[in-house]
């Protein structure tokens, strides 16, 4: 194991910067073996990260198109869910366009008793046009009974009637809404506008403000009306709550699907991470010793400067191709002080550099050390214990 450190750092011949070269006596130039271990560990590093970086994207890319084909799907089976529901458009008409001459009077007014009594001899009027089938004097006559007082709902609710009678849903909307503004309770405001709605064919908004209108005063035209959209509501009512209940299926499933693949992600990066090494941690096999330490050589001046000797640099190529001449340079006082170094910055203290010390070294040899001895421990004594 020591011969297969020793030739890590003898090295072998390689094409590098000067830098990272360490020169023998004989005019041979080796890589440095620090220099050398440190980049092959930066090349795989960065090559794992490369990959790693191409599989994500691949994955993102991959999940990108997964969910534009799902919300794509959804999208065109919401659709056609929609047109199978089957309603009767019996007596629906096209919508009309509210003019600017329905005029909605001046909400801030101020209405005085005159002004009061003359917009109820209005109202009276159009009434009797009303009556007498004569619809737009009867919208003329109501026009101008809220002008004279604006702050009456009933006004609205009735004019929005007359709208009716002239196939404009949208114009009584408009008014029994504003006449609901000003009442909430105007059991006409609601009953003019459910059937506006239902008009148009939207036949759940009918069927609420025609139940409304029922709660607060019961009629039997409201009454009839709601029979008619009831049936279209409840199959509208009925779509809405499974597409709500499908929707919420879908969400929930999704969900699922996420912390499932997040789930399995993280899995997997565990994995990786357990068996990937790491660069913190690298160290020589056998030979406890840690690569970052072993790394920092690369930056020692005293150790790099040891090399350039050329009775060191000879010493170490020679032990790297025969472990068993490192005997012929047990009593070398520069070998002796590089080896020294290496344990003092590697082991630690000598262990680890090489497993079980440099034969005829002492984990602890200084420069100068004889051969095979290392430190001694003082004698004890030898009385101690003895009776």
């Amino acid at each position: 194991m020591s011969g297969w450190i020793l030739n890590g750092l003898a090295g072998k011949p390689n094409h590098s910067t000067a830098s990272n070269m360490v020169e023998l006596g004989d005019g041979r130039r080796y890589l440095n073996p620090v220099s050398r271990c440190v980049k092959q560990d930066q090349d795989w590093s960065q090559k794992k990260v490369e990959e790693q970086k191409k599989q994500l994207n691949d994955n993102k890319a991959a999940a990108a198109d997964n969910v534009e084909a799902k919300e794509m799907s959804s999208s065109d089976a919401e659709s056609e869910s929609e047109s199978e529901v089957e309603l009767d458009m019996e007596g629906v008409i096209e919508p009309d366009v509210i003019e600017k001459s329905q005029l909605m009077g001046d909400p801030d007014k101020e209405v005085t008793d005159e002004e009061r009594d003359q917009s109820d001899e209005k109202r009276t009027a159009a009434m009797q046009a009303f009556s007498e089938q004569n619809y737009e004097e009867a919208i003329r006559l109501y026009t101008e009974a809220i002008q004279l007082n604006p702050q009456s709902a009933l006004l609205f609710a009735k004019r929005g009637q007359v709208y009716l009678k002239l196939n404009k849903p949208n114009a009584c909307i408009k008014d029994c809404t504003h006449a609901l503004e000003l009442n909430c309770d105007s059991a006409a405001g609601y009953k003019f506008r459910g059937r506006a709605y239902r008009l148009l064919g939207k036949f759940e908004e009918a069927s609420h403000d025609l139940c409304e209108s029922l709660k607060i005063d019961y009629d039997e035209q409201a009454n009839d009306w709601l029979a008619e959209v009831k049936p279209n509501a409840e199959k509208l009512r009925q779509h809405r709550l499974s597409q709500q209940r499908k929707k919420e299926e879908k969400e929930h499933a999704e969900k699922l699907r996420r912390a499932r693949k997040a789930q399995e992600a993280r899995a997997r990066a565990a994995k990786e991470a357990s068996s990937t090494p790491d660069a913190s941690d690298q160290s020589f096999p056998g030979a406890g010793v840690n690569f970052q330490d072993f790394g920092n050589l690369l930056f020692d001046e005293e150790i790099m400067s040891a090399f350039q000797d050329p009775e060191v640099a000879a010493a170490f190529q020679d032990v790297s191709t025969n472990p068993a001449n490192f005997i012929k340079y047990q009593n070398n006082p520069k070998v002796a002080a590089v080896i020294e170094k290496l344990q003092g910055k590697l082991g630690k203290g000598g262990a680890g550099f090489p497993p079980g010390g440099f034969p005829g070294f002492g984990a602890g040899a200084g420069t100068g050390a004889g051969a095979g001895t290392g430190a001694r421990k003082p004698p004890t004594d030898d009385d101690v214990g003895l009776d």
